[in-house]
């Protein structure tokens, strides 16, 4: 059993602290009619938050897990490709892919589709059909698989390679050895940055105002334009973002204390 952290012993007075500021600010929103009516306003935008983020994470993950194998090939082609894609796309700010994607990539794979829509006799479609949630989705997992590519690419690295040799020596293949040997060790490694680049996502989920997506960004830069009441409609804003991260971070604190201790 891997020992406890002395971290993990601390009584969590951070935590004190953030539970009095929100329920302040939770009171307020209850009893003032006005941050009410924010937080009603925003709530819609909540589940386009959440869906962006899900959506953007789940395929970002199985992209950065392609790419890290690739990465690990003992193929030279596939090696240099993972690699040529993992350090352009980590030089690249994610608002900046936002806009290339909504506004150039996107179009040009409308184009693309079109062109051999007509050469099979299929319809084509429109540039506009190509929604900006999705865009917004696309460019989410393209940026975010560069960097979880690297965070599967140093937990795959740091399994005992004497292990490897031994699944071999067993006769397993290639693929019960990853699922059997490889990852369940390798994830105790990977799971704290993975779950940092999630947080790191939801707060980014919020670049994709700039394309007009509705989310709580978005529908507070609306709302505060309307109201003109900046400081209530952006405490909302933030006390939103900080509920979903604070949580979500202390549950994936207690998931890495379970991995450890279980291992």
């Amino acid at each position: 059993m891997t020992p406890t952290p002395p971290q993990d012993k601390d009584f969590p007075y951070w935590l004190i602290v953030a539970g009095a500021i929100g329920a302040y600010f939770l009171f307020r929103i209850i009893a003032d009619d006005l941050y009410f009516q924010v937080l009603t306003t925003l709530s819609r935008g909540i589940w386009i938050t959440i869906f962006v983020t899900l959506a953007g994470f789940a395929l970002a993950s199985a992209i950065g897990l392609l790419l890290a194998m690739a990465s690990l090939s003992r193929f030279i082609v596939l090696r240099q490709i993972a690699r040529f894609y993992i350090e352009i796309i980590r030089g690249v700010p994610i608002i900046v892919l936002l806009l290339y994607v909504a506004f150039v990539l996107a179009p040009g794979l409308v184009a693309g589709w079109n062109w051999v829509a007509e050469g099979l006799g299929l319809d084509p479609i429109r540039t506009r059909d190509f929604t900006m949630l999705w865009r917004a989705i696309v460019a989410l997992v393209i940026g975010y698989s560069a960097f979880i590519a690297e965070v599967f690419r140093a937990g795959l690295l740091s399994v005992d390679p004497g292990q490897i040799e031994a699944s071999k020596a067993l006769g397993l293949k290639p693929w019960h050895r990853f699922r059997h040997i490889v990852f369940p060790q390798a994830i105790r490694t990977i799971m704290p940055p993975l779950g940092n680049d999630f947080i790191a996502m939801i707060k980014d989920s919020s670049l994709v105002s700039v394309l007009g997506v509705l989310d709580v960004t978005q529908l507070g830069k609306v709302t505060a334009a309307g109201n003109f009441r900046y400081f209530e409609t952006y405490n909302v804003v933030a006390l939103v973002y900080l509920f979903m991260t604070v949580t979500l971070s202390i549950l994936l604190r207690k998931l890495e204390r379970y991995l450890r201790q279980k291992h």
